[in-house]
């Protein structure tokens, strides 16, 4: 029989993890006779399509992962499908079905099991069952088989309840619905590498396990239900490792919610991709930072640029916050260890924090914001609390006076101590964090002007207002624009800047230069933002606020014709330079102040310079050209 696996991601480049796992499990345990089809699509396909093409995969059973981002588009598939497949089973399973098993039976009429917790060994069983119940009913008479084989499927399960069912499984009946509870605990080093063909992952995250279950208690995370953490033998995790660097897939993204919480494992993982490393593949981990050792500092140390990415789930830093959401960590040896390894430059840190936390008002969490700002993150996320069925955070709900939206995803309206318009006013910082300082693509502008202001978040949030009181929000916009957008703000900002004062000093920045009572320069303002857009790539149109560079054109065809060696020293060594590719793989750019010295001390001094902007060497952190200083 066929058995059809479904999973609809939130983007093109996701792959979904599960539905591999339980179709790996159930070939390498299960019965030779039955066949598993992957179907993957995204959010942004046609609910249409994906009926159209599910329904032409001919399957014997439907099943569907499901999570917060899918759920709407699950139900109306099973419904959808049933009007046309009445026969075919529709089995469902994941985290957004597994802890309200019994209540999504009862409202979703097309859908007839749920299979709860991990499924690997519960699929595999029930594939068996459904196997040896669908061979007793081809032994009877072909009248008999013809009949039974047009049964709806709430007919074919019911019989199916007659036999053993395994644990994990509830079941809709004639007499109701059977429930086993939730499925034991998967043997990690029982479930094959399901990665056999790399060329179903181009272009995708290569998701990766070593362990599940998190020894933390996170009021607000479903891997907090899961009381123990396992872990896949390092014996068999470091071959698999070699076949993604053997592959060279881009980016290998380990799921395991706190990969650090065992030092030796963890240690061993990275030792060995250090030792490995095939000059490509990235690795990504989620960690506790202040669990970070001096063994591991030294092996950072050493490792390519780029190798390696750390996402780091502060969440808050108001201690009444910390406590209540059972996150606990020590913040000064966090902060410490991040700063230690951005010191470093060769690592990404990517930073969380939580909005609508208990105990954390508007002001407290401004002052989380500014806190981990200061740390200087190469990004930093700044998301919403999410009631998800089955935490502690949904149980104590009503302890915190938390109100959340009733649909998928489940976040937060208000708390006792932030109301909604507190909520939207962090939706519009938020959306400046993503499109200015996530993006990377604005780095040096945002260092010149940030410190302008109260505080960072002053910043983003004045923008936000300035930029929502326009009508921004609403519209889509060009790179181009958003430069313009950030200009024009700045331009105007102490119309618009709801009471913060641009005569604030400076600090350690631009005091060298203004002194103390420094403004923001226009005219450096202009050469910022140009300095961010060409390190990003060569624009063909300049903006309309950048200097007239139309002097210096035949100069710099020259310099590109008659000093190549100088320019471009690794393609001149190699017998590679062309002058022609060259100019059309770079720019020049004349600046008024010292770029150098401003990108490693942050520190402007006026001194003109042409500086060389080379987008055939590219920084693999932030993606910026590289840049040499070539004239002064």
């Amino acid at each position: 029989m066929r058995y059809i696996l479904s999973g609809i991601n939130a983007k093109y480049i996701h792959s979904n993890l599960a539905i591999f796992c339980l179709k790996s499990y159930a070939e390498a345990y299960g019965l030779p006779e039955a066949e598993y089809v992957i179907k993957e699509y995204t959010i942004n396909n046609y609910v249409e399509d994906i009926l159209t093409d599910l329904y032409e995969a001919r399957g014997d059973v439907l099943i569907f992962s499901c999570y917060i981002w899918n759920i709407s588009y699950v139900r109306e598939l099973a419904g959808e499908m049933k009007k046309i497949r009445p026969d075919m089973p529709v089995w469902v399973g994941g985290p957004e079905v597994s802890y309200d098993a019994e209540e999504f039976l009862k409202t979703n009429p097309a859908v007839d099991l749920v299979m709860q917790g991990e499924g690997e060994e519960q699929f595999t069983e029930l594939v068996r069952l459904w196997e040896d119940y669908n061979t007793k009913i081809a032994a009877l008479s072909d009248r008999m088989e013809e009949t039974s084989r047009s049964e709806p499927s709430t007919a074919l399960l019911n019989r199916l309840s007659k036999a053993p069912l395994p644990r994990g499984v509830a079941l809709r009946t004639s007499d109701g619905i059977i429930n086993t509870g939730f499925a034991d605990l998967v043997d990690m080093d029982r479930i094959p590498f399901v990665y056999e063909d790399f060329r179903l992952f181009e272009h995708k995250i290569i998701y990766y396990e070593s362990s599940r279950g998190c020894p933390f208690r996170c009021s607000y995370c479903l891997s907090s239900v899961d009381k123990t953490v396992r872990f896949r033998s390092l014996d068999l995790v470091l071959p698999e490792l070699q076949r993604f660097l053997d592959a060279r897939v881009a980016q290998v993204k380990f799921v395991d919610r706190t990969f650090n919480c065992r030092v030796s494992h963890a240690m061993t993982i990275w030792q060995y991709i250090h030792e490995h490393d095939n000059g490509v593949t990235n690795f990504h981990f989620e960690i506790s930072s202040d669990l970070l050792t001096e063994e591991a500092m030294t092996l950072f140390e050493k490792m390519r640029p780029g190798l390696i990415q750390l996402e780091i789930g502060v969440q808050s830093t108001n201690e009444p916050t910390i406590d209540a959401i059972n996150r606990h960590m020590d913040l000064s040896r966090l902060f410490a260890n991040v700063d230690r390894v951005h010191a470093l430059g060769n690592i990404h840190q990517h930073l969380d924090l939580i909005a609508g936390l208990p105990y954390e008002s508007y002001d407290q969490f401004k002052r989380s914001f500014n806190d981990i700002y200061l740390h200087e993150p190469d990004q930093l996320q700044l998301g919403f609390l999410k009631v998800l069925k089955g935490t502690q955070m949904e149980m104590d709900q009503d302890k915190h006076g938390i109100a959340y939206r009733s649909l998928p995803p489940y976040e937060v309206l208000k708390t006792a101590w932030m109301d909604y318009d507190e909520l939207i006013r962090l939706k519009g910082v938020e959306e400046m964090v993503e499109t200015y300082y996530n993006s990377m693509q604005y780095t040096w502008t945002l260092k010149y002007v940030v410190p302008f202001f109260e505080s960072p978040f002053d910043f983003y949030e004045s923008f936000s207002i300035w930029y929502r009181g326009h009508g921004y929000h609403k519209m889509n916009h060009s790179r181009m624009a958003r430069y313009e957008l950030l200009r024009d703000y700045l331009r105007e900002t102490d119309k618009y800047n709801n009471g913060v004062q641009l005569t604030v000093e400076a600090g350690r920045i631009i005091q060298s230069f203004y002194g103390e009572s420094a403004i923001i320069s226009q005219d450096l303002l202009d050469e910022m933002l140009l300095l961010d857009m060409y390190l990003r790539e060569g624009v063909k149109s300049r903006p309309s606020w950048a200097p007239d560079q139309t002097p210096y054109k035949n100069t710099f065809k020259q310099m590109y014709r008659e000093q190549g060696e100088e320019l471009f020293p690794a393609l001149w060594s190699q017998g590679r330079y062309e002058s022609k590719k060259a100019a059309n793989h770079s720019h020049m750019e004349w600046f008024s102040f010292d770029v150098g010295l401003w990108i490693k001390e942050n520190k402007i001094v006026r001194r003109s310079c042409l500086c060389l902007f080379d987008y055939s060497d590219r920084n693999p952190l932030n993606y910026n050209a590289a840049i040499r200083e070539i004239s002064s």
